[in-house]
């Protein structure tokens, strides 16, 4: 990967590639999940460390076998032991499940498939009645063996106690000098144990990572199914290849979605919903008929129905937009509540403010919310007018009905209704000559 992280903390879809796995196997509601850690164990396990998980160290890196043979002691004896690659993520619970029940009367299940070019993959080599005899890396296989197709994944599920055994027996007399969890499957077939084989119901499922292009390439494979799904469901996308969903994306009826939008976190769409081009939203609720205009970023927000939002505008977290609020281009919002039909339409910042419902918030307007050591909250009643360049020092209170005229400077409470000035007289002086250079 030529990087310091560890590759299994790699993003996919905003997530760790091992994120991905864990989340899958969990599906299968395991007794216990284990996680075999070895280059990076400490940033790994404090990156998960709220997952309940079970940590196993590899603390020499002796091969595959060797990895798993660190797990067993923190398994529960007897039932059915799954093993799964930290580096391939989009392995599918489907899948998973088919190869669990494959190995549920104590039988050894293996999941391969078909590569028109299977370099760099271990072979499935069976006997003269078809049936699986081992496996051979590619390493240690004959040229005849190189021309199988059938690879292995590496994902496979086993009893736990024939498991055991069958490591116990391992050795490391190839071209690698590990212990080869492959080498499982011959003495399995020694034994006479059946050996089932099962099929990815997607080949992406089973793709791993070792390269940035790799990981490139699977980013897209995921894009392109969240796409699909969304396609599915109704959702309008202006080029289904320029999306990204890194999280959960839940969009209604008649939803359209155009280029380059990065949705991250829980985002919920609600019908009628417009995204334009550009948009990043993060953990946020659009009611139905919003439409948020091209290079907008929305953060931990709620916004509600009929809302007009960008472009350029930036809604941070802890904001609360109810239904038919204008905040428009170079607009920043932040731990705020803006009531219905409330408007603040060009170059404005609203900050830890309580805004009102019919309120118009003129460009230029600032709500001075930072003292240099704490916050501090404005309050802006409903109907409030107030013009541009209008800065209000909070704490502070607009009345209700109040107009504020532009260019002022407000650190006191304003009562309702009525103008309020801050301004000083307009000065000319005819006799003043602009500075010229010196010659």
């Amino acid at each position: 990967m030529r990087s310091d992280l560890p590759k299994v903390l790699h993003p996919l879809a905003g997530r760790p590639l091992l994120s991905h796995v864990i989340s899958t196997a969990r599906l299968l509601s395991p007794s216990k999940l284990c996680v075999v850690v070895g280059h990076g164990a400490d940033r790994v396990t404090q990156n998960l460390a709220d997952t309940n998980l079970v940590w196993a160290e590899q603390a020499q890196q002796l091969g595959t076998g060797h990895a798993v043979t660190q797990a067993l002691p923190k398994l529960e004896s007897g039932g059915t032991v799954l093993v799964l690659y930290g580096d391939v993520p989009l392995i599918g619970s489907g899948t998973l499940r088919a190869l669990v029940d494959a190995a549920s009367q104590g039988h050894l299940a293996l999941l391969t498939q078909e590569l028109d070019q299977p370099k760099g993959y271990g072979r499935i080599v069976r006997n003269g009645g078809g049936r699986v005899a081992r496996i051979v890396e590619e390493k240690d296989a004959t040229e005849a063996e190189r021309a199988i197709r059938e690879v292995n994944t590496g994902i496979l599920a086993a009893p736990g106690d024939k498991l055991a055994a069958w490591l116990a027996g391992l050795g490391n007399d190839n071209a690698q000098g590990e212990y080869y969890l492959t080498d499982i499957v011959a003495a399995a077939a020694a034994e006479g144990v059946p050996i089932q084989v099962c099929h990815p119901a997607n080949v992406h499922e089973v793709l791993g990572v070792n390269s940035k292009a790799e990981l490139a390439a699977l980013e897209r494979h995921y894009q392109m199914n969240q796409a699909a799904k969304l396609l599915d469901s109704g959702v309008t996308l202006a080029d289904p290849a320029r999306i990204d969903v890194r999280g959960e994306l839940t969009c209604g009826r008649d939803v359209s979605i155009d280029v380059n939008c990065i949705f991250e976190g829980r985002v919920i769409l609600g019908d009628g919903v417009k995204i334009g081009a550009n948009c990043i939203l993060r953990d946020v609720t659009l009611g139905a008929g919003t439409e948020v205009r091209p290079f907008s970023l929305l953060e931990e927000a709620t916004v509600g129905a009929n809302a007009r939002i960008g472009p350029y505008a930036r809604i941070r977290p802890g904001t609360a937009l109810e239904d038919d609020v204008h905040i428009g281009n170079f607009v920043e919002v932040k731990a705020s509540r803006v009531g219905r039909g409330s408007k603040a339409n060009h170059l404005a910042y609203v900050g830890d403010a309580t805004v009102g419902s019919g309120v118009n918030i003129g460009a230029g307007t600032i709500t001075c919310n930072y003292d240099g050591v704490n916050k501090h909250r404005t309050v802006i009643e409903d109907d409030v007018h107030i013009g541009s360049d209008v800065q209000l020092v909070a704490p502070v209170t607009v009345g209700k009905g109040a107009t504020i005229g532009a260019g002022a400077t407000i650190t006191k409470d304003v009562p309702p209704g009525g103008l309020t000035l801050t301004e000083a007289k307009q000065q000319t002086r005819p006799a003043w000559k602009r500075p010229t250079k010196r010659p």
